[in-house]
C-alpha cells in the first residue's frame, strides 16, 4: 500500500502532492514499484494534528480521487479518513476502501456507514484522538488491550452483517517506544483474529527517535520494520516508500516458502 498524503502538515511528505501533475506521477511511480493499493488522504493524522472537518476533507480529497480513477482505470483505492461523509462521497468518486484510524471512535456514524457501503474496512487502534494521543499513553497490557479493542470492534460490525475487516494495530498512535516494538514483536497474535492484518511503520518516530535522525534518514529502519512485520504476520504494509518495501515482501515471500 503506497501512501498519497494531499495535505500540507504531513510529518514526512506533507506539501508535496498537492498538485494535480504532481500526484499523478507519485502514483505512477508507486504503482510502477509495485503498490497494489492508493492510499489517499486530506488530513494529517500526526500527533497534534488538527482536525480540518469532513466538508473541508471532502474539497480537497474528491477531486484527487476523480482525477486518480479516470487517469488509472484499475487503480485501487484506500481513502484515509475517520469521517463517514468522506467516506461516503468517496466511494461515489471512485475510491474501494476506507482506513480509519479511529476505528469509528470519532464519527459515530462510520460503522453503520461502512456496513451500508460493503467496501473493505481498515480497522485501525488508536488510544486517544490525533491531537492529544501521544500524551503519555498508557496500558497494562498493550497487546491485550489492543487484542480486546479488536475483538470488541470486530464483534460490533459483524452483527452489522459485516466482515470485510482488515486490523492495524495502529503503531505510533497512542502508543510510547516500548508498546510499538511489543506489538511488533507480538503481531503474531493478531492472527487469532482471522483477518488481514496491515502494518504502517513507514519512517515513523518509533524508528527515528530511537536512532537518533530524522524521518528523511529512516528509510533502512522502516525496510527493518517491514522485514520484521512480515515474518511476524503481517498481510500489507503501508510504506511512503513502494520499491524497497515491495523488495521486502519479494524476499520475506521466497524465504517462506524454501524453508
Amino acid at each position: 500500500m503506497g501512501i498519497l498524503n494531499i495535505t500540507e502538515d504531513s510529518f514526512y511528505d506533507g506539501g508535496k502532492y498537492l498538485q494535480p501533475k504532481k500526484i499523478i506521477s507519485q502514483v505512477k511511480k508507486m504503482l510502477d514499484e509495485g503498490a497494489s493499493i492508493i492510499d489517499i488522504g486530506a488530513q494529517s493524522t500526526k500527533p497534534n494534528a488538527i482536525s480540518k472537518g469532513p466538508h473541508e476533507e471532502c474539497k480537497i480529497l474528491l477531486p484527487a480521487i476523480k482525477l486518480l480513477r479516470k487517469k488509472f482505470k484499475n487503480i485501487f483505492i484506500s481513502t484515509d479518513t475517520y469521517w463517514s461523509l468522506v467516506a461516503e462521497q468517496s466511494i461515489k468518486s471512485g475510491a474501494n476502501m476506507i482506513n480509519d484510524v479511529s476505528a469509528g471512535n470519532i464519527d459515530p456514524n462510520m460503522l453503520k456507514t461502512i456496513s451500508k457501503l460493503k467496501v473493505p474496512y481498515i480497522l485501525m487502534h488508536m488510544q486517544g484522538r490525533p491531537e492529544n494521543m501521544q500524551n503519555n499513553p498508557n496500558y497494562k497490557d498493550v497487546v491485550n488491550e489492543v487484542y480486546s479493542f479488536f475483538e470488541k470492534k470486530i464483534k460490533e460490525l459483524e452483527n452489522l452483517g459485516f466482515n470485510e475487516i482488515i486490523i492495524d494495530p495502529g503503531l505510533g498512535f497512542g502508543k510510547n517506544l516500548e508498546h510499538n516494538y511489543t506489538l511488533l514483536n507480538n503481531l503474531h497474535e493478531f492472527k487469532k483474529l482471522n483477518y488481514p492484518i496491515l502494518v504502517g511503520a513507514s519512517r515513523k518516530s518509533m524508528i527515528y527517535k530511537l536512532l537518533n535522525i530524522s524521518p528523511e534518514k529512516a528509510l533502512n529502519g522502516t525496510s527493518i520494520i517491514n522485514t520484521v512485520a512480515l515474518k511476524n504476520g503481517a498481510d500489507i504494509l503501508r510504506v511512503h516508500d513502494v520499491r524497497e518495501a515491495y523488495e521486502c515482501v519479494k524476499i520475506t515471500n521466497f524465504m517462506k516458502n524454501n524453508k
